[in-house]
This record gives C-alpha cells, sequence and structure tokens, in this order.
C-alpha cells in the first residue's frame, strides 16, 4: 500500500492557512487548517461541530454553492476540508473564507441544532466557535500560509499507514 499523501505533510512546521490537500478527477480538496497541530490545542469538539455546521451552511448558501461538494471537520480537529468542483486556488478560497467567517462571527445561533437535525444536537458550543473563527480570521488577513511543507516518511519493516 502507498502511504496517503496526507501523511507526507510535516505537521510539525504547518502553520494554520489554507492549502490544496488533494486534486484528483474533477475536484479539489482544501485544508483550512485552524489550528497549529501539535503546537495548539485541538479545538474543542463542540466549537469545531458549531463551525461544521455554520461554515456548510454559509457556503451551501453562497455564490458558490453549486460547486461545494462537502464542507467537514478534520478528524484531528485542528482544521476544515472543504471539496470543492471549479477552478478555485487557494486565493480565491482564503477571499470566500473571509466572508464566512464574517458572516459566522454575526450569528446569534447555529443553525440546525435540534434532534431531527443533527445527530449530536448538544455538542454546539458558539461562543469558542465565535473565538477560534476570530483568531483564523486574523490568522488569513495578517499571516497567510498555503504551501505544505512535506516529510520524507520512512517506513519499517515493510510496514506502512492505510488511509482509514
Amino acid at each position: 500500500m502507498e502511504v496517503i499523501q496526507s501523511f507526507t505533510i510535516d505537521h510539525t512546521r504547518l502553520k494554520p492557512g489554507i492549502y490544496v490537500s488533494r486534486d484528483d478527477k474533477n475536484f479539489r480538496t482544501f485544508d483550512l487548517r485552524i489550528t497549529e497541530p501539535n503546537r495548539e490545542p485541538a479545538v474543542a469538539p463542540a466549537a469545531m461541530h458549531s463551525i461544521e455546521h455554520l461554515m456548510a451552511t454559509w457556503f451551501r448558501n453562497s455564490s458558490v454553492k453549486d460547486d461545494v461538494v462537502y464542507v467537514g471537520p478534520m478528524g484531528c480537529l485542528t482544521g476544515m476540508y472543504i471539496v470543492m468542483t471549479g477552478n478555485y486556488d487557494v486565493h480565491a478560497m482564503r477571499k470566500l473564507t473571509i466572508e464566512c467567517l464574517q458572516w459566522i462571527l454575526t450569528q446569534d445561533k447555529v443553525p440546525a441544532t435540534t434532534p431531527e437535525t443533527c445527530g449530536n444536537y448538544l455538542l454546539h458550543d458558539l461562543p469558542m466557535c465565535k473565538w477560534e473563527c476570530s483568531r483564523y480570521l486574523e490568522r488569513l488577513q495578517n499571516d497567510f500560509h498555503c504551501e505544505y511543507n512535506t516529510l520524507q516518511v520512512n517506513l519499517e519493516d515493510g510496514k506502512v499507514f492505510a488511509d482509514a
């Protein structure tokens, strides 16, 4: 088995920003890295869940809604993935994400937080969501990172990682 691409990114040098994680077929996956992995705390699960609901709502109602395939959190809780069709680059995604974050900061409730609309409707934290979004917005506006630092993966005894 091949080592998947995300395991070749040096997470010890990865800064908050927006990166192209994958380009395959007609889809581009963006890595919206909110926190600095392994150096800062991950986003709390309730705050990340609220970010997901709000970000998905904004993107699926925005001018690019027809190109949005998926919006969801990373398992490590350090960022979000957005899968798009179309010809978007990190600079276009930066502009869209800044608009989205500014919108999130004006919201007074998280959409779809009832038992009927959410599988874990009690796991939300709007104040912490806004705190994380405010910090991420400041970073995107003032210290933008968009180039991965890659890592040479050395495998032992023929063992490899596999995508979960």
